[in-house]
């Protein structure tokens, strides 16, 4: 059982544990984890540390759709900070406990700054990194929130960010 899973049973959450396998694909391990959930992909979120103003350690995290890609301004912006750059990933595994590919929002060894992309907002459910590859927790994105100390902004790359 991942620190995930341990941090929703002790906090009496509702969620529901999903495992899937996923191969080799050409369309990305989210997609893939989309099609392997049933599941429509912009439902499906991926878990993303950015480190920001040029310092490796002062981290954040970001959590948003599977199908879009993550604009390093907005990150910044939605932490309240001047720019954002994507963490080492040493330093992700180690601040968060887990392994990247696998890295859940849920149960991480630090809190860290969380932000969780506004469009999870208008959903009953979303899905995220139960803590390892092949694993992903369905829950509701309030409860996500609570848990993460985190809110709700814009995160994806548009025509002008």
């Amino acid at each position: 059982m991942t620190p995930a899973v341990q941090l929703l049973k002790r906090q009496k959450v509702p969620f529901e544990l999903h495992t899937f396998s996923v191969g080799d694909s050409d369309e990305g391990y989210g997609l893939a984890a989309a099609k392997a959930l049933g599941v429509p992909p912009e439902q499906v979120f991926k878990t993303l540390l950015v480190s920001f103003n040029g310092d490796p350690k002062a981290l954040g995290v970001c959590i948003l759709p599977v199908t879009h890609n993550l604009s390093l301004k907005r990150a910044a912006k939605a932490h309240g900070l001047k720019s954002a750059q994507m963490a080492e990933p040493a330093i992700a595994e180690k601040t968060t406990g887990y392994v990247v590919g696998g890295i859940s929002p849920l149960g991480q060894k630090k809190a860290l700054p969380t932000v969780v992309d506004q469009s999870a907002e208008s959903m009953d459910t979303l899905f995220v990194s139960g803590g390892k590859r092949g694993l992903d927790i369905a829950l509701a994105p309030a409860d996500l929130l609570q848990l993460t100390r985190a809110r709700f902004a814009p995160l994806c790359v548009t025509d002008d960010a």
